[in-house]
């Protein structure tokens, strides 16, 4: 198993990632694919302008308030007459934008202790401007990913064969569905071009596999068109659907399901609790102090090991506080429990929770029903509450798929793990129809 944390591909062409150019009829002047170790390599400006491009073009700063983010008609890019936009959707996502990922990095939650190694992939025109960038890393474990592999690694080396070091595309620690190839314009030859980096730097790492985890559905379509293995998974998402209050969403609800969560609410504060909801400014270092601890009680439970340290909390609050909602509570004075929601334009992310006081119905409150109310009282479309967890079905969060994308060097692994997925795809399918049948909404 490979332990070293750099691998060659710096200065790769597009052509072959070798070293050519590439000037073929109908294609674009030569660009260079490039490897950084770290995302401050970068920039601020290059990466959110490649990440969030049409808020990015928009305001001109990816950290303004959400409300201040809706891209213009213009803003929205063209398809070139090639299909569905890869880019599908449009809204600002602050979890691969570059104060997000820098904090990861700045606080050594990924690097040598954690193994993930960034090898970011970066795709310059002629002129050094960035076309686009991917967020990448080396592995040697399958930890804080969410799109579970350990079967795959362990068939494999039982097979003889070293499934680490492997490739992965994603937001380490963090199960968002969102863009993974982040291009600066709606161009299927940046979008491939950047695919082909991923591919070269998984052969220069000796790696097994690459995986783009929590992809949106448009690139998952393209992934498929370019012969990548293909997954599914699902979640649970609140959606508006035209609410103006919390009562008109209970009002669509079936009664019995309406007055479960009335009663849930009642009694989640009713030991004398109350809640906060603080953002911006009103961040403070004691906030993050109460919250860490309830972090680590939770991760410490699930998890053995949590991914996330002390440090990256307050670099997330200096860097993108109007991009962060903790909902809080507190008793006699002081903070027992908390949730950490990150801010897009559209979407509201449920992030982590935890607790120092156990209180029935504390967890539902703040992490569902407080995060609809936010939701609605700031206009966004979307409440995303975090991977698996059926116990949303009942309060109104609607199961969606989730999309994954994986490349398998070994003939034989990838054959085998895709017929697994052609049968788990199908299961998907299935679950996610047959739990439609069990929102809580009223029927006909």
């Amino acid at each position: 198993m490979r332990q070293d944390n750099h691998v060659a591909g710096d200065g790769m062409t597009e052509s072959a990632q070798t070293g050519g150019t590439q000037r073929d009829a109908g294609s674009k002047p030569e660009r260079t694919l490039s490897v950084v170790h770290s995302i401050a390599d970068v920039g601020r400006d290059n990466w959110d302008a490649c990440a969030n491009p049409a808020a990015t073009k928009k305001t001109g700063n990816s950290s303004l308030p959400s409300s201040t983010l809706q891209p213009e008609p213009d803003s929205v890019p063209e398809t070139n007459g090639q299909g569905d936009s890869i880019y599908q959707d449009e809204s600002f996502n602050p979890l691969i934008s570059f104060d997000f990922l820098s904090s990861l990095e700045d606080s050594q939650c990924v690097g040598d202790l954690a193994g993930w190694w960034p090898h970011h992939l970066t795709l310059q025109n002629a002129n050094k401007s960035f076309a686009g960038v991917m967020p990448a890393y080396v592995k040697n474990n399958s930890f804080g990913e969410y799109i579970f592999d350990h079967g795959w690694a362990d068939a494999y080396e039982r097979a003889g064969g070293d499934y680490y070091p492997k490739v992965q595309i994603a937001v380490p620690f963090s199960p968002v569905p969102g863009r993974r190839v982040l291009t600066a314009s709606d161009d299927r030859q940046d979008f491939d071009a950047l695919v082909s980096g991923a591919m070269a730097l998984n052969e220069a790492a000796k790696g097994s596999s690459i995986h783009w985890t929590f992809c949106n559905e448009a690139e998952w379509n393209r992934f498929g068109k370019l012969g990548l293995l293909r997954r599914t998974d699902r979640q649970f998402h609140w959606f508006d659907r035209g609410y103006e209050t919390f009562d008109d969403f209970l009002a669509a609800l079936a009664s019995r399901k309406r007055k479960t969560i009335r009663r849930e609410r009642r009694q989640a504060v009713e030991s004398g609790i109350a809640i906060e909801c603080v953002t911006g400014s009103d961040l403070t270092e004691a906030h993050w102090d109460a919250f860490f601890s309830f972090y680590m009680d939770t991760g410490g439970r699930k998890w053995g090991r949590p991914y996330l340290n002390r440090t990256f909390f307050s670099l997330i609050g200096e860097r993108m506080a109007d991009r962060i909602l903790l909902i809080m509570a507190k008793r006699d004075d002081r903070y027992i429990a908390g949730a950490l929601n990150l801010i897009g334009n559209d979407a509201l992310y449920g992030r982590h929770w935890g607790c120092t006081e156990h209180h029935a119905f504390l967890h539902f409150e703040l992490c569902y029903y407080q995060a609809i109310d936010w939701a609605l009282a700031h206009g966004l479309k979307r409440v995303e509450a975090g991977h698996q967890g059926e116990h949303k079905l009942a309060r109104g969060y609607e199961p969606v798929p989730v999309y994954s994308a994986h490349y398998i060097a070994s003939p034989g692994l990838r054959r085998a793990i895709a017929d697994y997925l052609e049968r788990e795809r199908m299961m998907v399918d299935h679950e996610i129809e047959a739990m439609g049948d069990y929102t809580p909404f009223r029927k006909g």
